[in-house]
């Protein structure tokens, strides 16, 4: 009980520290606004949000850069919500299931109502999942320091393998595949134990191994461009907004609904590799299967855009939780931000709590500030954001084309960059074309080391021995859920599975 005391006093001791910092309370509502505008443009996304400003931020104080790149996350994930309510194309991905009852209850006149809605429910369910990230980080930390070598060799290859199932629109085997060659990208350069070039092909760029950043913003950034200039996406004319402040009754009446989403996304963020979208999709699923009026859904269901919204930001506080205790990105920005935090010196994992005491508390405090800046940047700037709309995107995405380049170039002021980060988001645009999907390769290029470095050294120690993996309980149970894991997606496992419920449901 001492010990909880404590935790909250530094928790808010940090809280009033950032609040009261004029350039942390700038850096946090400019980052927030840039995430919205991000979030709204179709085709841009929170993922490439902090892709681009993980280069920007390498100058900066670590917590500074944090609170910039947690901020344009946090509105990148919210900002969605107005164009999927207001011209019915999702802004992200995480905002698809928002598009079903938004813009059904904008064409009634409501998408003022349904905005100041959505926005309470994801800034109350941001806070929700801060409060998971304090509560529960502990708890995991103290599992993941009986990890050793095997330990986090089988951690990494569990989340290059779950992401890629996880994320694959159809085949199984092709996020494996992106995983996989990811994993392989890690690998170029001089190893970690002994000095050794790999795969280098005489280029002495290749021998310091493939920079993250330029390999983030090639891989989600370049596809992005492509895909929305080739598409000729045309952004549809911004409806007028009525009153945007909610009723205190009405999101009173909702507080159930806020609580049982964040849950979700909460529960969801914490899986390694799914992301907010399938959060947003669980959530609405599971709002309209225990609704009483199932069949309003759909055609303009306020609980349909609060359950969507509040799940895929509280998906966010979810992501930390892996992310900042086990070194395993929960999402997609998720990724973007363990590669940032290395950029930084901060190495996520069971030693965070030891190297860098306070910085899981730090977060939290982030998640909560930039949950209320969201909330009243949403509220005061709707109807400002909302005419970034009517940005032709013609000439919008050329301007992101010369972030990229920057974002990339400005790493090092290293011109090899910008031929790595080129020809990785050529690749991943055919990748993405062919139904690969890219969040597998991306997490494949940041746990690749990770994977790499603890297997050859673990091998070292037991002298090319496999056993420690059957004797040590951890390695084990991380062994054995990833032969079910790769066993599940066979063909014949799936029919012995169906051969079993079908005899069971006979015998009923």
């Amino acid at each position: 009980m001492v010990l909880l005391f404590e935790r909250l006093g530094s928790f808010f001791d940090i809280v009033l520290g950032l609040a009261t910092h004029p350039e942390s309370l700038a850096i946090l509502f400019g980052s927030v606004l840039l995430g919205i505008i991000f979030g709204a443009m179709p085709g841009l996304t929170s993922t490439l949000g902090v892709a681009l400003l993980t280069a920007l931020t390498y100058s900066m104080d670590t917590n500074l850069a944090m609170v910039c790149l947690l901020s344009i996350y946090v509105g990148g994930t919210y900002g969605g919500s107005y164009a999927s309510i207001l011209i019915n194309i999702p802004g992200t991905a995480a905002s698809a299931a928002t598009a079903l009852d938004g813009y059904p209850l904008a064409c009634k006149g409501e998408g003022g109502r349904a905005i100041g809605l959505t926005t309470t429910a994801s800034a109350i369910g941001t806070i929700i999942s801060m409060l998971f990230v304090v509560s529960i980080s502990p708890i995991i930390s103290r599992f993941a320091l009986q990890f050793t070598s095997f330990e986090f060799f089988l951690l990494a290859f569990f989340g290059i393998l779950i992401s890629g199932t996880l994320t694959s629109p159809d085949l199984v085997i092709k996020g494996w595949i992106a995983g996989f060659l990811g994993l392989f990208l890690a690998c170029i350069g001089r190893d970690q134990l002994q000095f050794y070039p790999r795969f280098t092909y005489g280029f002495a760029e290749l021998e310091s191994g493939i920079e993250v950043v330029p390999v983030l913003i090639g891989a989600f950034g370049i596809p992005q461009i492509i895909g929305v200039l080739k598409d000729k996406v045309h952004i549809g004319k911004a409806k007028e907004l009525q009153r945007i402040l909610p009723e205190f009754g009405t999101v009173l009446k909702n507080i159930p609904a806020i609580v049982r989403s964040a849950l979700i996304g909460v529960g969801i963020g914490s899986v390694p590799g799914i992301g907010e979208d399938i959060a947003g999709w669980v959530s609405y699923g599971t709002a309209k299967n225990t609704s009483k009026h199932p069949e309003t859904f759909g055609k303009g269901e306020l609980q349909g855009v609060i359950a969507s919204e509040t799940a895929n930001n509280a998906c966010v506080g979810g992501a930390m939780i892996p992310l900042l205790n086990l070194g395993i990105p929960g999402s997609p920005p998720a990724a973007m931000l363990l590669g940032a935090l290395m950029l930084h010196g901060v190495t996520p994992g069971p030693m965070i709590t030891f190297e860098h005491p306070t910085f899981i508390l730090e977060v939290a405090a982030i998640l909560l500030l930039a949950s209320v800046a969201m909330w009243i940047t949403g509220m005061v700037l709707a109807k400002q954001v909302v005419k970034v709309l009517k940005i032709p995107t013609q000439i919008f995405m050329p301007i992101i084309g010369m972030l990229c380049i920057i974002g990339s170039y400005s790493l090092g002021l290293n011109i090899f960059n910008l031929y790595l980060m080129l020809p990785v988001g050529i690749i991943c645009y055919f990748l993405t074309e062919m139904g690969y999907p890219i969040a597998p390769l991306v997490i494949g290029v940041i746990l690749g080391p990770m994977a790499d470095e603890n297997i050859r050294r673990a091998l070292m120690v037991s002298q090319g021995s496999f056993m420690p993996v059957f004797t040590r309980p951890v390695s084990l149970i991380l062994f054995l859920i990833i032969v079910w894991t790769i066993a599940s997606q066979l063909p014949w496992y799936k029919r012995k599975i169906a051969q079993l419920k079908q005899s069971f449901f006979k015998k009923k």
